[in-house]
């Protein structure tokens, strides 16, 4: 950062969570507070190097159809039988449903991350942007 601001340019983008507004109190508490806590960063942040010429932006993503996602839905299906789209649905079910139906993918997460990053983003500064196929519901 202090390059950047030298540079009186640049992004910094924050990767957070849907869990920092929608936490799973059975499992994920501690990652849930420090996804939380790196958005207040982030605002914070934002205010601080702003007028510098530095944007910061917060990305929070949904459930992720990762290799670990493959995994994890590979150890559901071993532990409760069925089928992985079986699991899939579990998974789908605990989060409270996904509108679109399905995990993101990393690329599409890392295409906003790229857009941010950009000159192309180059008015956006301070927002979070959730990319979570509609799990959290908004008002």
């Amino acid at each position: 950062i202090p390059q950047m601001i030298e540079r009186g340019t640049g992004a910094v983008v924050h990767v957070t969570s849907i869990q920092s507004v929608l936490p799973l109190p059975e499992s994920t508490t501690a990652y849930a507070s420090a996804k939380a806590a790196l958005k207040t960063y982030s605002k914070s942040l934002a205010k601080e190097v702003g007028p510098k010429g530095v944007r910061v932006n917060v990305v929070s993503p949904g459930w992720i159809m990762t290799e670990s996602s493959v995994e994890f839905l590979e150890r559901l299906q071993a532990a409760n039988g069925g089928t992985i789209e079986d699991a899939r649905q579990a998974v789908l079910a605990g989060l409270g449903g996904i509108p679109i139906g399905r995990a993101a993918e990393p690329h599409e997460v890392a295409d906003l991350i790229a857009f941010l990053a950009s000159d192309r983003a180059a008015a956006i500064h301070g927002a979070e942007f959730v990319i979570d196929g509609g799990t959290v519901p908004t008002v």
